[in-house]
């Protein structure tokens, strides 16, 4: 009997585990371990930050969805792994051995990497958590009566950008719908050479159509942007040139600014020798499976990947849904394969598809595979996205509550997109 521990509750963790259950015989035993009791729907919280959702709508309790299953919860945050002895300790002390250790924490969110950046003592919001996202909101209302500039954007070695481009459309369709947008400066700051290239070094026409986007809702924006610090009311921008000299310095004016973060590893995978990259992040073989420790495995944005390409500002390459669920797929088969004797042989398949909300229409985009040349680099917009969103988010609720395992984007999404075909 084998003893699977799953780091992490997320859109990853919570997954693999129906996944992993589904799959392994019942002798092995399944626990989930998170520093949260709650699974939170991460995709949905822009529109929490500007109350188009709450917080119930898109959170559901861990506890007894695990427990339907047979699958083990505890709610405490790991401080240490111990890799050479297959042991975790908890925060309150206790210990929990592993077979195999599965790591999907998602990211660090590193504010300090800016100095005053941040919701926590900082002055930067962030919709990375439903509790960020509730920050936001809670301001909001004080900004609504007295509204004036907002910045957002993404800070240096952020490697997710869809989420700032969404928060900034959805925010301005929110303000449109008030009838005050004409009284809040929108200034788009990121640390992408250029709009649109997402980390991926665009998609399609990403380029042209989001510069489009932007200049049609009124905003300005500022690239090859590196933030240095933040002051109450005041972004400081170095803006590079594309061979990384001085361009100009800017003072960002606010009085609302959403900034993603840079992202590292989090603190107890980080500490483990050899385990990951200097920035944290876990390094993994063609089989989610680290080099280091042959029974640790990893998958989401907690993984190692290079940057598609070198930019000015430091960029991260994004671990989109698509990619994330064909992870823990490729863990799932490789234990089970272990388990039954045989070598690890699945592959995730990276490929990058992205559905952004831009409030009242949105904007899809496949890239197949994310890192170049590509099969297939397609970039759509359409009221469509924004429906489809919205489906995707009750679609996912509804596989958490029930406890399936079903690939999503396989069987839904990339039907949906019309491109199941061009993949195989």
């Amino acid at each position: 009997m084998a003893h699977i521990v799953i780091m992490g509750a997320g859109i990853g963790g919570m997954p693999a585990a129906y996944e992993m259950r589904a799959t392994l015989p019942a002798e092995h035993r399944i626990t989930v371990v998170s520093a949260v009791d709650y699974f939170q729907f991460t995709p949905s919280n822009p529109w929490v930050a500007v109350g188009w959702r709450d917080r119930e709508s898109i959170t559901l309790p861990i506890a007894p969805m695990l427990e339907k299953k047979g699958i083990a919860f505890i709610p405490k945050s790991v401080t240490t792994i111990d890799a050479a002895a297959n042991r975790l300790t908890l925060k309150d002390g206790a210990t929990l051995d592993y077979d195999y250790l599965v790591i999907t924490t998602g990211p660090k969110l590193f504010f300090d990497e800016v100095p005053g950046s941040g919701p926590h003592g900082g002055h930067t919001h962030s919709v990375c958590t439903v509790d960020h996202a509730e920050g936001f909101f809670k301001d909001y209302q004080e900004f609504l009566k007295n509204p004036g500039p907002v910045v957002i954007g993404a800070m240096p070695f952020a490697s997710c950008f869809g989420p700032a481009y969404e928060f900034a459309f959805i925010l301005d369709t929110d303000l449109r719908r008030r009838k005050i947008r004409h009284k809040v400066p929108i200034t788009f700051v990121t640390s992408e050479p250029y709009i649109g290239h997402l980390g991926l070094g665009g998609v399609g026409d990403s380029k042209g159509m989001l510069e489009s986007e932007l200049r049609s809702h009124d905003m300005k924006w500022i690239t090859n942007a590196k933030t240095t610090k933040v002051e109450a009311g005041k972004l400081f921008v170095t803006q590079l040139d594309d061979h990384g000299a001085v361009f100009k310095e800017h003072e960002v004016p606010f009085k609302m600014s959403m900034m993603l973060p840079a992202f590292k590893g989090v603190d107890a995978v980080a500490a483990v020798p050899n385990l990951c990259n200097p920035r944290g992040f876990v390094i993994i073989d063609d089989y989610q499976r680290s080099k280091a420790y042959k029974n640790i495995f990893s998958a989401g944005v907690c993984v190692a990947i290079p940057p598609v390409e070198a930019t000015p500002v430091p960029t991260g390459a994004p671990k989109t849904g698509y990619m994330i669920e064909t992870m823990i797929s490729a863990i799932v088969h490789n234990i089970a394969d272990e388990l039954n004797g045989s070598t690890a042989s699945t592959k995730a398949t990276w490929n990058a598809i992205c559905l952004a909300d831009f409030g009242d229409t949105g904007a899809a985009f496949v890239a197949l595979p994310q890192i170049p040349p590509r099969n297939v680099n397609w970039f759509k917009k359409g009221k469509w996205v924004h429906l489809a969103k919205i489906a995707f988010e009750k679609y996912f609720m509804r596989k958490m509550k029930n406890g399936t395992s079903e690939p999503i984007y396989e069987k839904y999404v990339l039907k949906a997109l019309g491109i199941v075909r061009l993949i195989r």
